[in-house]
């Protein structure tokens, strides 16, 4: 099977509504591994619409602590678990990820104890083997995977993923204002997942919110990178493919397609995905 990545949500943002696509969670398949890259709302559905076991998860990665990239992480493992998931799975996320299994396996504590008695299911929360994220490079087999911490404010604990072999490359911005260092990041790979703003989809995004103030708007603009700057740094760092995800807005029937392809091709030219839930783009 050749290298892939599976976009399973590419919504910016926890809420989902009528014609919305579903949170961020990415399937990435290298060198024989199935990895997951966050794990927002959806992602446990999300991973067997593409066909694969959840059972046959060998890494998972959550780039950031904010719940469209791991609320759902907890029950994914749960659900795999009662799908016969008998080995830990290395889950590297940032610090503060350890609390959040433990608080989950709390308020799941009732019907984890009893399925491990009435049902003879294995002990459950040793199947996250949890690893602290952190800038740099580190080896699983024959992938190299890269950290850059990224810049969305407020939160430190934030970043891009690069994964490498022999054969293919691919980054993951994840949640990222514009940063020149992502150029250097991305240099060379065969693609590129870069999240994606449009600055007028925000403000309308913002005048019709009911619970949110001024804040919010000042996060999205201050914690999210331009679809024009998005082109930019794939031209400047030479990739192969861009594919953006975590639109901002998403699901508002007044931008299209057509604004998101206008913005990206003021700089790129290179072959462009739209994200869209469950596409599949091979590289």
């Amino acid at each position: 099977m050749s290298n892939s990545v599976a976009l399973m949500g590419v919504k910016g943002g926890p809420a989902i509504r009528p014609h919305s696509h579903m949170p961020t969670a990415n399937l990435l398949r290298l060198d024989g591994k199935t990895i997951v890259v966050d794990a927002g709302l959806g992602v446990t559905r999300g991973i067997c619409d593409q066909g694969v076991a959840l059972t046959d998860i060998d890494m998972i990665f959550i780039t950031h602590l904010h719940s469209d990239h791991y609320l759902e992480l907890g029950p994914l493992l749960h659900t795999a678990w009662t799908a016969g998931l008998n080995r830990p799975i290395p889950v590297i996320g940032p610090v503060g990820l350890s609390a959040y299994w433990v608080g989950f396996q709390q308020s799941m504590g009732f019907d984890i104890a009893l399925r491990i008695q009435d049902e003879g299911r294995c002990h459950f929360g040793s199947l996250a083997k949890i690893s602290v994220l952190t800038p740099g490079q580190a080896q699983y087999g024959d992938i190299t995977v890269t950290t850059l911490r990224n810049t969305h404010p407020p939160i430190k604990e934030t970043f891009a993923l690069r994964f490498e072999t022999g054969d293919g490359t691919v980054v993951f911005s994840g949640d990222t204002a514009f940063m020149p260092q992502m150029t250097e990041f991305a240099q060379g790979a065969d693609l590129l997942v870069h999240e994606a703003m449009l600055r007028d989809g925000v403000e309308a995004l913002c005048a019709r919110m009911t619970n949110g103030d001024e804040r919010l708007r000042a996060h999205i603009l201050n914690s999210h990178t331009d679809a024009a700057d998005v082109g930019r740094i794939a031209t400047e760092a030479g990739v192969k493919q861009l594919a953006l995800n975590h639109f901002v807005p998403d699901g508002d029937p007044d931008f299209t397609d057509d604004h998101w392809t206008a913005e990206v091709r003021k700089h790129w030219s290179g072959p462009l995905h739209l994200g869209k839930d469950g596409i599949v783009i091979a590289f």
